[in-house]
């Protein structure tokens, strides 16, 4: 035979394979496999991973036995050369120095193999994939506010449409406890509901991190690492911030990340700062979170703390006075977390004491609770005590003036609002007069230097943070 036949015999067989599967699946698990001989009616191809291999044989193996089969006669047979990665570099990503491992033989019939999956206990088997979402974190048990509508309406969108249109990838951000791990759960179920044969996947920044580590510890495992995660068709990563320094993490997701993009599948990240506030990632992988929709989860206001409070006592059977949740909206403010455990708590206090909730006891619990804590410092505080510490008007204080004083005043008011408050850069600039984040960054690199240089300067700002403190 020629020595061509090989590549001849497969691209016939490929022809077969690209009828039948869709463009998609064909550009991620046929187009990497390269014919390398044809002895006999015996066809040797080269994949790039063992667990490259596996699937093939768990999903295509019928497929491509009819085409082979076709070509060659019923004798026909398939063996694989596995490409793999070298593991002097642990970080290195595919399309680095490859070597061949021994020639094994593919049987064109049989019982599939199960897929390397990560999220299987070592000696346990597993075909599907779990998705590990959380059942009770529906879009029916999120409450809607002016502070998520942004988020829940993408969400939805994307339930409809995953990984179509501008909400690829969805990114949520904000302070810690205002529902961002609960809205995301709430999209993969919905999407599962919408398209039961998706792959979806939630998983933490914590626990993928643990993964590439130990994928990295065991020779050929890296490979299979990022071509499991290649496959999924609804990627959720939570709290992409504790990626920050990790390179060889930040690098094996920039690749996933880029993959699943390219090949139109859905991604939705969640932060507790928005992008352009995050430190020690790659710019690479900052550039690529903005490409979608940002959508920034904050403090519910009254009227949807309100609605979290009747829906949470509903749901545990409990009917309380409206002056109670009345109360406690006004008095708990800080995240939906924190309101929801304190409902709890005080149910628990009535059921321990056998007494009835009421507005005295809600008062007597909260105390013990809120007055434990520091008083929030908002940006409007922040405003406030500058506007008061240099006698200057709020409304020049927000103005478009260039005068010094007022410069200098902002600039202070803008560092100590990042310093002491979870707002974004976006979100100070909006509320100090409508500038934009880089005018806030500036402003506080600017105080940051006066601060190290400018001793009555620095007195003047330890003398505001003192009266924050102290309102």
């Amino acid at each position: 035979m020629t020595e061509s036949k090989h590549t001849l015999v497969w691209d016939n067989c490929l022809r077969i394979v690209r009828d039948i599967i869709t463009p998609q699946s064909y550009r991620t698990w046929f187009e990497p496999i390269k014919a390398i001989k044809l002895t006999g009616s015996v066809l040797t191809i080269e994949v790039p991973s063992n667990f490259f291999r596996e699937y093939l044989e768990e999903h295509y193996i019928d497929l491509i036995s009819k085409a082979l089969r076709r070509e060659l006669g019923r004798e026909a047979q398939l063996e694989y050369n596995v490409k793999v990665i070298s593991t002097e570099d642990p970080v290195t990503i595919p399309g680095q120095i490859t070597q061949s491992i021994p020639t094994q033989k593919i049987p064109l019939s049989g019982k599939p193999v199960s897929i390397d999956n990560p999220f299987v206990i070592p000696g346990l088997r597993q075909n599907e994939i779990d998705s590990q979402l959380n059942p009770n974190y529906t879009f029916d048990a999120f409450i809607e506010g002016d502070c998520n509508r942004l988020g829940i309406s993408a969400g939805l969108n994307i339930a409809q449409n995953p990984g179509k249109g501008a909400f690829n990838p969805l990114f949520l951000y904000g302070p810690s406890g205002m529902g961002k791990t609960h809205l995301a759960n709430a999209i993969g179920i919905a999407i599962k509901k919408q398209y039961p044969d998706k792959i979806v996947l939630y998983v933490s920044a914590n626990r993928f991190m643990t993964q590439y580590i130990d994928a990295t510890t065991v020779r050929n495992k890296l490979t299979d690492f990022l071509h499991f995660y290649q496959m999924i068709d609804v990627l959720i990563i939570d709290d992409v911030q504790e990626f920050a320094g990790k390179t060889g993490t930040q690098n094996a997701f920039f690749h996933i990340f880029s993959h699943l993009h390219n090949s139109g599948k859905q991604l939705i990240l969640t932060s507790d700062k928005a992008p352009v506030d995050l430190q020690d990632l790659e710019n690479r992988l900052l550039s690529r979170f903005k490409w979608g929709l940002l959508a920034e989860l904050q403090v519910p206001d009254y009227e949807t703390r309100m609605s979290i409070l009747k829906a949470k006592s509903y749901k545990d059977g409990i009917a309380l006075p409206e002056e109670v949740l009345s109360y406690i909206a006004k008095r708990v403010t800080t995240n939906v977390r924190e309101i929801e455990g304190t409902l709890i708590s005080l149910l628990a206090q009535s059921t321990l004491t056998n007494k009835k909730i009421d507005l005295n006891l809600a008062e007597s619990l909260i105390e013990k609770i809120v007055t434990k804590n520091k008083p929030e410092v908002t940006i409007e505080k922040i405003q406030k005590v500058v506007c008061d510490y240099f006698k200057i008007e709020s409304d020049k204080f927000l103005s478009a003036s260039r005068k010094r004083e007022l410069v200098q005043a902002r600039q202070i008011s803008m560092y100590l609002s990042r310093n002491l408050t979870k707002n974004s850069l976006s979100s100070i600039g909006s509320k100090t007069g409508g500038r934009d984040h880089a005018t806030v960054l500036h402003a506080c690199n600017t105080v940051c230097n006066l601060l190290d240089t400018n001793k009555p300067f620095r007195s003047q700002v330890l003398e505001i943070e003192k009266q924050l403190q102290s309102v």
